[in-house]
């Protein structure tokens, strides 16, 4: 076996589509030398933006104003081949991300979410949820209903990528996203994420009791210190790249849609593949993880939520 080859060929009948459900917004950033910039943008929408850009079909399921931002919404996900299914939306959402001279982030939000009850998504391969969506009254309930349903046909990815400015209830958005973290089949969060959430104890040792709540994988991001995967085999780490950085918007959901591009190329996908995905190797995942962290390093080397292209990539 060389260094290439994959321990386990999960079966490659699954649908391979991925639907990520979650806010696109407008991002109005003010960046450190003054100038203003509005770019389409939000969590789950970048992450779905990436897993386009990567070569792999997405479609995003978000509340979109039928306004002119949600027309710049509209067109950006096309361009890189994402689909959107809209929910209309009151108006677009925004938010507001002040840089530092670091190129670090703060956050505000104005933002309403809301999903019809009886919304459907199909039967895609994966399905993402994370950030504001997942925490967010009222629209937070449908998604966690959205994932229960989606459990039996496919693998479920989870990104909690807290927003402390849009939470007023520390303790619901820990019940929150401890009950969407035991329905995911892959978990990614931040130092950050964990930190905010469990101030007592190391983010490893989070991640560790997540994953003994149900997933298979839970990645930990350190920014540029790299990433560590927590399976029931022990803990995978990856160093960071050293890069330039611009600015940091983006990064992690880059990270995240080229860890999802990283399971379907391993055919890791739909709910057959739930088991196998247990039993993953270190190698297998060291290399999704290394290729997930280039992505990111290249997003940070430039202004905005900019995800790469496969072609700017080396292969998996």
């Amino acid at each position: 076996m060389t260094e290439h080859e994959s321990v386990i060929t999960p079966t490659p009948g699954a649908d391979r589509r991925v639907v990520v459900i979650g806010e696109a917004l407008i991002d109005i950033v003010h960046r450190a030398d003054g100038r203003v910039d509005e770019v389409p943008g939000g969590s789950p929408a970048n992450v779905a933006l990436t897993v386009g850009r990567l070569g792999d079909a997405a479609e995003l399921v978000a509340a979109v104003g039928a306004d002119a931002h949600g027309d710049v919404i509209r067109a950006w996900l096309a361009e890189s081949g994402v689909r959107l299914s809209a929910v209309e939306g009151e108006r677009t959402a925004t938010s507001t991300a002040r840089l530092a001279a670091d190129g670090s982030a703060t956050y505000e939000f104005d933002i309403t979410w809301r999903l019809p009850a009886d919304l459907s998504i199909g039967t895609p391969g994966v399905v993402h949820a994370g950030s504001i969506a997942s925490i967010l009254h009222p629209g937070a309930d449908v998604v966690q209903q959205l994932l229960r349903t989606a459990e039996s046909t496919a693998l479920i990815t989870f990104d909690p990528n807290v927003r402390p400015a849009l939470i007023p209830d520390r303790d619901d958005a820990r019940r929150r996203v401890e009950a969407l973290v035991a329905l995911a089949d892959v978990v990614k969060a931040s130092d950050e994420d964990l930190t905010w959430l469990y101030p007592e104890r190391s983010p490893l040792d989070s991640a560790d009791a997540w994953r003994r709540s149900g997933p298979a994988v839970v990645v930990v991001t350190t920014g540029g210190d790299g990433a560590a995967a927590v399976t029931r085999g022990g803990v995978t780490r990856s160093p960071g790249r050293p890069v330039t950085v611009v600015d940091t918007v983006g990064a992690g959901d880059t990270f995240m849609g080229a860890l999802i591009h990283g399971l379907l190329h391993l055919r890791f996908a739909g709910a057959e593949a739930r088991p196998l995905l247990r039993e993953i190797d270190a190698p297998d995942l060291e290399r999704i993880l290394s290729f997930a962290a280039r992505a990111a390093a290249i997003t940070v080397s430039r202004p905005g939520a900019d995800p790469p292209r496969r072609a700017e990539l080396p292969a998996l």
